[in-house]
């Protein structure tokens, strides 16, 4: 297990000691990304069992797991946010599907929220989907509408993208697609992770069975308009990058369309700094486009990577809250 960590103290003190209790079956690394607090002395002090790598710079979450985990050999590696509770028992389902399934590179816990126990947290829920236009959402949480867990997900089904909040996957792997995309920094990292294993023909799961319980926007909380900034930047790249060769240059220009809508709505809201990060966001996009359009891959493409057309008109209006409804 490999936890980030960057001027978390307050969070390791708060979480660590639950993880480390109900890990038994696992080595647990922290990787400091930099930290300006006491996060390094109070690891020392209370924690001297647990791995520490310790970054020079604040790599962010894709660069701080691609240099750590140069570090760490094992052959399943489990990457942790410094804001999760895992239940007691969780390791297991984990261990065990990777040990029966071996078609199955990553996989995800059900993810519950840590303040309100009962509904799913927003990072990641009960397993990652995507539509046509690279909008995610998950099992359990459309946009910011969560529901409550009520056992309605509680099969273990193959999904599109696994949570970085909790993302366990084979190393080899990981390694085999060049691991996470740096120039994402932080935010849709692991689902542009997840789009190349698919690509490969590799399947992804969720195990509902594994429970861990996520605070959420311990480092970047969604109010913040940088966290606006990464997510509309970075779905621009995962479409630029993994979708089919055929038509992805018309999904962008419809993507452009409803980003420029997303835009009008913080503006009218008076949300001026969100709406001045999705503008940033498309310039940003189009400094990095011939970067990352060399990064594609023509064998690197499958065509039914979306599980509905347009979530978007569906949630907002259709007024279709839950993921069952969805089609």
């Amino acid at each position: 297990m490999v936890i980030l960590n960057w001027n978390g103290k307050h969070l390791l003190e708060e979480y660590l000691p639950d993880v480390v209790q109900n890990s038994e079956e696992a080595t647990i690394y922290v990787v400091d990304n930099a930290s300006k607090d006491d996060s390094v002395a109070y690891l020392k002090q209370n924690h001297p069992n647990v791995k520490l790598i310790q970054l020079m710079d604040n790599q962010g979450y894709a660069g701080g797991y691609n240099i750590a985990l140069e570090q760490v050999d094992e052959p399943i590696q489990i990457l942790m946010n410094n804001d999760v509770r895992p239940a007691e028992g969780w390791l297991r389902p984990i261990i065990r599907c990777f040990q029966e399934e071996k078609d199955v590179a990553a996989l995800q816990p059900k993810i519950l929220a840590d303040a309100q126990k009962d509904h799913f947290e927003y990072a990641g829920a009960c397993g990652g989907y995507i539509d046509h236009l690279g909008y995610p959402y998950c099992r359990g949480r459309l946009f910011y509408h969560l529901e409550k867990d009520e056992g309605q997900y509680d099969d273990e089904v193959d999904v599109f993208w696994a949570s970085g909040a909790c993302l366990a996957f084979r190393k080899e792997i990981f390694i085999r697609v060049n691991g996470f995309d740096e120039d994402f920094f932080a935010h849709q990292e692991e689902i542009d992770l997840c789009w190349r294993i698919k690509n490969l023909g590799y399947q992804i799961k969720v195990v509902p069975t594994s429970v861990v319980y996520h605070l959420g926007g311990g480092t970047l909380n969604k109010l913040n308009p940088k966290k606006t900034y990464y997510n509309f930047r970075n779905s621009l790249f995962n479409l630029l990058k993994n979708a089919p060769h055929k038509y992805y240059k018309k999904l962008i220009i419809k993507r452009m369309l409803l980003d420029a809508i997303a835009f009008l709505h913080f503006f009218l809201l008076l949300r001026w700094k969100h709406a001045f990060m999705v503008l940033r966001a498309h310039f940003d996009y189009y400094g990095y486009k011939k970067r990352m359009l060399n990064k594609r891959r023509s064998s690197y493409t499958i065509d039914d990577y979306y599980h509905t057309k347009n979530i978007v008109f569906k949630f907002f209006v259709q007024r279709k809250k839950r993921f069952m409804d969805i089609n």
